[in-house]
């Protein structure tokens, strides 16, 4: 996956009422400072001017976020009640989302549930970074869940590494990054969760990629699987060496799952997901208290920066 620029925006699902794109790294979503030259809400506009939206600020409806440093599979819907129906579904935690990494270290376990409740940090110069529960200046941690599972092992610019499968169970900001760096595996090329190894001048991009996004709205599924972009032809520098688990057994598993759905009491905004299935995988983490009405509050207030709920 080259640099991304105005040209070269990849579509990887398109339909009536929706797009998934294949955002490139280091490239933000919007932006309302002038000076950015190039935001994914730009390649929109330059590659479809026809389908940007003048009763929306940037013109398009983003379905959820990504991190500037993250590229990969990112959902656009193309009208108002498209963007309703994808809202509903991110607020039943119906959505199906897994990331490829490359991480440092071999890690010894094949499968793994991460369960460090993330918070803010408060402290001095760290403001807009998060961490784990029990680290000093940890605000309002809240339970976050990721299942990982280990793909290869191999060499990163001759360092131990490991490729995996990361699958958030929610939604909490840089969640992924930050579980990462607490197991002591950061990714590779991590300037914020990972400056601790001493190497991450290395890298020419965070190795963390959104590979698979699943909507089930009621109208349509909206299914996505990007490239991988953590393949030796593409990146010199990775040099898998051990195979642990195919690719594309996994992939199987998560399309033939079969949707959560929504049952009255059921799952809040912010409750864990149906993790990622499948034999040797290890049991679920004791229950968390539930969320209060105020953290579920602000979850749809996120929610709602991004999509529009339709007309009743």
């Amino acid at each position: 996956m080259e640099p991304g620029s105005m040209e070269n925006l990849s579509i990887v699902y398109r339909s009536r009422d929706f797009l998934v794109v294949n955002k490139h790294w280091d490239v933000r979503i919007d932006s309302k400072t002038w000076r950015e030259t190039l935001t994914l809400q730009k390649q929109l506009r330059h590659r479809f001017p026809e389908l940007a939206d003048p009763d929306t600020y940037y013109g398009f409806r983003f379905c959820h976020q990504l991190d500037f440093s993250t590229s990969g599979a990112l959902c656009v819907a193309l009208n108002r009640a498209a963007a309703g129906s994808a809202y509903k579904c991110f607020k039943e935690r119906r959505v199906t989302k897994a990331y490829l990494a490359l991480v440092r270290g071999h890690i010894q376990e094949s499968r793994m549930t991460v369960s460090y409740a993330i918070g803010r940090n408060s402290t001095e110069g760290r403001a807009h970074t998060m961490c784990i529960e029990g680290t000093q200046g940890c605000e309002n941690p809240k339970p976050s869940f990721t299942e990982l599972v280990v793909l290869e092992h191999g060499l990163y610019a001759s360092d131990p590494v490991s490729k995996v499968l990361l699958q958030p169970l929610t939604g909490r900001t840089h969640q992924l990054r930050v579980h990462c760096s607490a197991l002591g595996h950061p990714i590779v090329g991590d300037l914020t969760y990972g400056q601790a190894s001493g190497r991450e001048d290395q890298p020419f991009r965070m190795m963390l990629h959104a590979f698979y996004l699943r909507i089930p709205t009621q109208a349509e599924c909206v299914e996505a699987r990007t490239p991988d972009p953590f393949v030796p032809t593409l990146d010199a520098c990775w040099s898998p060496h051990t195979l642990v688990q195919p690719l594309d057994q996994l992939v199987q598993v998560l399309r033939t799952a079969p949707d959560p759905e929504p049952t009255e009491g059921g799952p809040g905004p912010c409750s864990p997901s149906v993790p990622l299935p499948g034999p040797g995988r290890r049991p679920p983490p004791p229950a968390k208290p539930p969320e209060t009405e105020a953290q579920r509050a602000s979850c749809l207030q996120w929610l709602s920066e991004w999509t529009l709920e339709p007309d009743n």
